[in-house]
């Protein structure tokens, strides 16, 4: 298995950073917002990020269309969520998570993303996996943009 982690100081609370995260999750106009390569999100059931709860959303990645559904499997309000790829996705990623932790005056925004094909995928699949590591960079400096700009 391989894992994916993408880090990045934001200046405001972990609560108040975690909250517009999970707002960003819950209208498609935000959704889009936050990446260029977004493109769909929408909760199928439960509420944003409560355990159980499952989001499908469709994104462009290596310039090509991917429509993923999640269940999250763990909420830590106002800490960390994360979640598993259902089938599908769930042949290569694994599971995902984004984190806020406390440092300073501000927080380290973290989001991972494990694949069951560890190197051999990285070996030969490279032009994705470099291309997942830069829409994971530009979600984190999207997101503390966003999360600044709204002040704390």
């Amino acid at each position: 298995m391989t894992t994916l982690k993408e880090s990045i100081h934001i200046n405001a609370e972990p609560d108040r950073a975690f909250e517009i995260l999970i707002s960003i999750f819950s209208a498609q106009e935000t959704y889009r917002a936050w990446h260029k390569e977004h493109v769909r999100c929408q909760w199928l059931n439960g509420k944003p990020f409560e355990t159980g709860s499952v989001l499908y959303i469709e994104e462009y990645l290596h310039e090509k269309l991917h429509k993923f559904r999640l269940i999250s499997i763990q909420d830590k309000r106002n800490r960390k969520m994360k979640y598993k790829f259902m089938f599908p996705a769930s042949f290569v990623f694994y599971e995902g998570s984004f984190s806020m932790d406390a440092e300073g005056e501000g927080c380290i925004f973290t989001a991972t993303l494990s694949s069951r094909m560890g190197w051999l995928y990285s070996l030969f699949f490279k032009d994705r996996v470099d291309a997942i590591k830069r829409h994971m960079k530009e979600e984190g400096e999207n997101l503390k943009n966003i999360i600044e700009k709204r002040g704390t």
